[in-house]
């Protein structure tokens, strides 16, 4: 297992590596730290046949997502990975999209637990990471500095498949496309998230604009090619 790679890696996205990874057509489909349900609301679409639970720790935004009511196949729970409310062996599917690292790192370990608790036998969870590398990082960690929780949740993984918790099936490593529609957005969606408090007074945050603005094109979007790990593993 490789936190990082070196190289060059393809472009990709997470909805595109779980079409590809992922057997969803009928499958109970347990997404945790769905954040505002927008990669939710991809999956619903695609995969109507998919019964989805999107659990999210933060009730703020939990209750934003209760006012979601064309998603049918989607059920919206509170709660973090640490503690799942569900039956064991009563999911086929767990997807983490850039939330482990979000977990105490006290709390990793006993999340694997439940995870691997509500799998079914042969059921695959699909842990997505941020590589703590790129353009849009280096922005990050002025005023978010995420080095050593992601390196938490990296041993966490390590310690559940060599736990034998669950078996690595496969690591993939890309680059997934990030866009802004301009700083404003930028602070709407990380500086404003409301599942953390960020202590950026006038100062700092003229830097953190002073380092995105040179990522703004003619067209006032700002691209990025952000670094992602993709841990596959399965149940045994």
């Amino acid at each position: 297992m490789q936190i990082a790679r070196d190289g060059e890696l393809p472009e990709s996205s997470d909805l595109e590596q779980i079409s590809q990874l992922i057997p969803l057509t009928g499958a109970r489909l347990l997404e945790l730290g769905c954040g505002a349900a927008l990669t939710t609301r991809r999956l619903a679409e695609r995969f109507p046949a998919a019964a989805i639970i999107a659990m999210e720790v933060d009730r703020i935004q939990h209750e934003k997502n209760l006012a979601i009511t064309d998603l049918p196949n989607v059920e919206f729970r509170v709660g973090g990975a640490e503690a799942i409310n569900l039956p064991d062996a009563s999911i086929d599917a767990v997807i983490m999209l850039k939330s482990l690292h979000h977990v105490p790192v006290a709390a990793m370990d006993q999340a694997f637990d439940e995870i691997s608790r509500v799998l079914r036998p042969g059921g695959l969870a699909y842990i997505s990471e941020p590589v703590y590398a790129g353009a849009f990082n280096e922005i990050l960690r002025l005023f978010n500095d995420e080095k050593q929780v992601r390196q938490a949740a990296f041993d966490a993984i390590r310690r559940a498949v060599d736990g034998g918790r669950l078996v690595l099936e496969r690591e993939v490593h890309f680059l997934s496309p990030g866009r802004f529609e301009g700083f404003e957005e930028f602070e709407s969606r990380v500086l404003g998230a409301t599942h953390s408090e960020f202590d950026v007074d006038e100062s700092l945050y003229r830097q953190i604009r002073a380092r995105f603005e040179p990522h703004v094109g003619g067209d006032g979007v700002a691209r990025f090619l952000n670094p992602m790990r993709i841990d596959l593993l399965r149940r045994p």
